[in-house]
């Protein structure tokens, strides 16, 4: 009798009965922690990627079948015609290519990674019976992947920003004229900011960018950005050994932007997160190496103004002769509609994104999405497998999108930095206006090699950490880009904790310093406060004030405020917190304005989560960003790895594992979130075990 009730608890706590699914080849084994992140062992790497793409399914579903549908501009499919301008971009600056090309720029074993991925993701959907209920109620199924879809353009163009910045760029010069839009712009290094020549500079209108917006923005059915990252040698640690932090800040939305994973099979044993739709991880570690990422922010587009043939609308203007537009068509189905065909065109610089016929005017987008090889992530299939130094600088030189500062250690003590992703050669121009494309002046010559890019391995000052900020060594010529570099506070606060350390790093160090909310720009405005002559008892607690955005501060809500206020009084301030708050100060605290809220794409208001007082704001560490004091960017997902003891590792993903409203893992990590407090990172088959609360056998 107690045999059986410990074999009943025992099926209880490890899962159900096996599940057999076409397309395998032997048993998987799938080991859920209680943090809902999932452990998958396989005897073959195909049987591995297969795993990840159903377990994928199982938990994402709906998120994943979002991402593919804004990904090959299949969104009209589902929410009617408001969609078309933004389906036909996506499938505009799809790759347009030889695909034989693009599948052999990534590596020859990643094909048939894709594909066992995107055929785990299909027998899910082929397993249910019914759909999940967010597809019952947005009225639509699941469909099937093919994979070709994991590597379409749109996850990559979110991360490429400079179209905005050229556009905007014109738009000042129109507003305040050359001389003071240039002093107005920052620039690192400073350059010039000259009109290109033949450009009317008239012809750039906030028009050109209105289905570009769109594109790179959330799919909703009812921007700024930044990472940091950071790494010591052991010499600076309690333990001896490596230790990285790595926070990637993008939007924090429900579901969770990142899935973590853990794979382990034939040449396979890694753990970290990436974007769900995608197979492997982006960011994580193996056996040997560790590696996280921040933005750099390397130039990747060029909008061209094309001149059409007022006589022949099918035909543009370069090098002198008028030259036909290459045209596909394509059929676009369209909910509670009859279909349409689009056109798509394209010039020698890239596919056409706006059109303005009156003016006999098309603008093309020339970026590095269109090369092989430049499907936002994908390198990391490359990077999860390396095992040292050089290994890892090979497979950054396959890093094309988005431009990544990667910081590395190993377990042999050493600590490195390497920038990746395809940056272009521009000769005699700098990329920050939008240039004319008839005469061919302005022109791509190539790209820079990848081992030409900044790289730094074992500095003498044994750390190294980015923030999005000014990454180019002293001396360093090579054009990255100007305009693309985030101010420096947050690589100053890092900088600062880093080289002024009373003790040897621990764990527990490295999460205060990811949750860190000290604000250098509060430290600087409280600094320039008059500290005489006033009896305000706010301003006096101001000047008493360190600086720290916490949630419950005072201070902190008044310095936003007042910052948001410019040429106001402290009197002034205190009355317009008093008009939203009350009089009662013990409710002037920043995070009764500054929270996060958590809505589902779907709109369903019992699938909605609370709103979450937040600290911090874009200046600090703990990055907070939005409008109108509200958090809608920072670090979703956080990772502190112990190099080479990785059971001491511990990370963190908001709000949960699952995108299923009926898993417990959908909000479960939330609460832990908010309050800063991470969880363990197992990864030994020992440590897995221990934290299990879910086994899942798949049979062929």
């Amino acid at each position: 009798m107690h045999r059986l009730l410990l074999g009943l608890l025992l099926v209880g706590r490890l899962g159900a009965a096996p599940i057999h699914v076409r397309g395998l080849d032997r048993q998987v084994e799938i080991l859920r922690d209680r943090w809902g992140v999932p452990h998958i062992y396989a005897s073959t790497a195909h049987d591995l990627f297969f795993a990840q793409g159903y377990i994928t399914a199982k938990d994402r579903l709906f998120q994943i079948d979002l991402w593919r549908r804004a990904g090959t501009g299949r969104l009209a499919e589902i929410l009617g015609p408001a969609a078309i301008p933004r389906d036909t971009l996506a499938r505009a600056v799809a790759f347009h290519g030889d695909w034989s090309a693009e599948w052999a720029a990534y590596g020859p074993e990643v094909r048939p990674i894709v594909v066992a991925f995107t055929d785990g993701i299909n027998a899910y959907i082929r397993s249910l019976p019914t759909p999940p209920e967010e597809f019952r109620l947005a009225g639509y199924a699941p469909a099937f992947w093919s994979p070709e879809d994991c590597l379409s353009r749109v996850a990559g163009l979110t991360m490429t920003g400079n179209l905005i910045r050229e556009v905007q760029h014109a738009l000042d010069i129109q507003r305040l004229g050359l001389e003071r839009a240039a002093a107005a712009i920052r620039l690192e290094p400073r350059v010039p900011l000259e009109i290109p020549q033949g450009l009317d500079i008239s012809t750039i209108t906030s028009d050109i960018l209105r289905a570009y917006r769109e594109t790179v923005g959330p799919v909703r059915l009812s921007t700024e950005q930044g990472s940091n990252n950071w790494v010591v040698d052991g010499t600076l640690t309690a333990t001896g050994r490596p230790m990285l932090a790595n926070d990637p800040h993008r939007p924090v939305q429900l579901p969770s932007l990142r899935k973590t994973v853990h794979l382990v099979g034939p040449g396979w044993d890694a753990i970290g997160a990436g974007e769900p739709a995608l197979p492997g991880i982006a960011l994580g570690h193996n056996e040997t190496i560790a590696f996280g990422f921040t933005i750099v922010g390397i130039d990747q587009q060029d909008l061209y103004v094309e001149t059409v043939n007022p006589a022949n609308p099918a035909q543009y203007r370069y090098r002198g002769a008028w030259k036909n537009f290459e045209a596909g068509a394509q059929r676009l189905e369209v909910k509670g509609e009859r279909g349409r065909d689009i056109v798509l065109r394209y010039t020698v610089h890239g596919p056409i994104i706006y059109e303005d016929p009156g003016r006999h005017l098309a603008y093309a987008l020339r970026w590095v999405g269109s090369e092989p090889g430049a499907a936002g992530y994908m390198a990391g299939l490359s990077l999860a497998r390396a095992k040292n130094w050089t290994e890892f600088r090979a497979a950054m030189s396959r890093y094309r999108i988005p431009s990544e500062n990667l910081v590395y250690a190993d377990t042999s003590g050493n600590i490195g930095w390497q920038v990746g992703g395809m940056t272009p050669i521009r000769e005699g121009w700098n990329g920050l206006l939008p240039v004319p494309g008839a005469e061919g002046r302005y022109e791509w010559h190539g790209f820079q090699p990848s081992d030409a890019l900044p790289f730094e391995f074992n500095p003498p000052r044994h750390w190294i950490a980015t923030a999005n900020h000014n990454i180019l060594p002293l001396g360093y010529t090579i054009p990255l880009g100007y305009d693309g570099w985030a101010v420096p506070n947050r690589i100053n606060r890092i900088r600062e904790m880093l080289s002024h350390a009373d003790h040897k790093f621990d764990i527990a160090d490295f999460e205060r310093m990811q949750q860190d909310v000290v604000s250098i720009p509060a430290r600087e405005f409280v600094a320039k406060l008059p500290s005489a002559g006033s009896r305000n008892e706010i301003l006096h607690e101001l000047l008493d004030w360190n600086g720290e955005l916490r949630a419950g501060s005072r201070p902190a809500l008044v310095y936003e405020i007042w910052s948001s206020m410019p040429n106001a009084s402290i009197e002034e301030v205190s009355a317009e917190i008093t008009r939203r708050f009350g009089p009662d100060r013990a409710n002037w605290q920043w995070g009764k304005l500054h929270q996060l809220t958590l809505t589902h794409p779907l709109g369903k208001k019992e699938w909605d989560l609370d709103p979450v007082p937040r600290p911090g704001d874009a200046n600090t560490v703990n990055a907070t960003s939005g409008a109108n004091f509200h958090q809608t960017n920072g670090a979703s997902w956080r990772e502190i790895l112990d190099v080479g003891d990785w059971d001491r590792s511990v990370m963190t993903n908001v709000p949960g594992e699952s995108g299923d409203p009926a898993s417990k893992h959908y909000a479960d990590l939330l609460d832990d979130w908010a309050a800063g407090r991470y969880h363990p990172m197992p990864f030994s088959r020992k440590a897995v075990e221990s934290a299990l609360d879910e086994r899942v056998i798949l049979l062929p």
